[in-house]
């Protein structure tokens, strides 16, 4: 896995990772250094640039958000990843969250439900060398059979529940962090570990506010 173009932001990310995450509890080293290392304003559209490493979503078309940092390393976190894992997300939006998560795990599997934006986070991956991400536009509520099974999964939207197609493509054992309630709403920030006899035990994170599923789920899937 390449790492991105020189960049001169390098500054900007360390003070993110220190003021915006390490300082509210974010932990896991490797986690921090991928944060420190992905070139978030390369994330967002030009004009927002200066804006990139700031404490809060920015807007990246067609009504969906890049996640504000400390959500990003928090879900990021929460999966535990390892270098041997293969990993699902829902809702590719600009590619950032995979971006990290690539770093973290083998393989990166997301999908994006917006084929605009799924095309351009795939251009934008390949770009920047994150070559252990594959993006494929679609509905992502149906998971992705192709590639499972996966040992974490990762959902970048507001979902009325979980999906049943992560608790069948996830490995007994296997992470799914996602933010659970209605759109419009606070959600609650879940992460649920698959047991061996296929139910989910849960934790919660968090209140948090993501955009709504879309696709057959009705709402707007486009996050990360």
């Amino acid at each position: 896995m390449a790492d991105g173009p020189p960049d001169r932001d390098e500054a900007a990310r360390r003070r993110m990772v220190s003021e915006q995450i390490r300082a509210r509890g974010v932990r896991d080293e490797a986690v921090l250094a991928a944060l420190a290392k992905v070139p978030r304003h390369e994330f967002v559209p030009g004009e927002l640039h200066g804006s990139a490493y700031g404490d809060h979503p920015l807007p990246i078309g067609l009504g969906q958000t890049i996640s504000q940092p400390y959500i990003v390393a928090l879900m990021s976190e929460a999966l535990a990843p390892r270098p041997s894992d293969r990993l699902l997300e829902l809702g590719t939006g600009s590619g950032y969250q995979a971006a990290v998560l690539s770093m973290l795990v083998a393989s990166v599997f997301t999908i994006e439900y917006h084929a605009a934006l799924a095309e351009e986070a795939a251009a934008r991956l390949s770009r920047l060398g994150y070559a252990n991400v594959e993006v494929r536009a679609g509905d992502g509520w149906g998971g992705w059979p192709a590639r499972a099974p996966f040992e974490a999964a990762i959902v970048t939207f507001a979902a009325p529940d979980v999906p049943a197609a992560l608790v069948a493509q996830v490995r007994t054992g296997g992470r799914i962090c996602i933010p659970v309630g209605q759109p419009q709403q606070v959600q609650q920030l879940m992460l649920y570990t698959k047991r061996a006899d296929g139910a989910l035990s849960s934790r919660m994170l968090g209140a948090v506010r993501f955009v709504p599923v879309q696709g057959e789920r009705d709402g707007g899937a486009g996050r990360g």
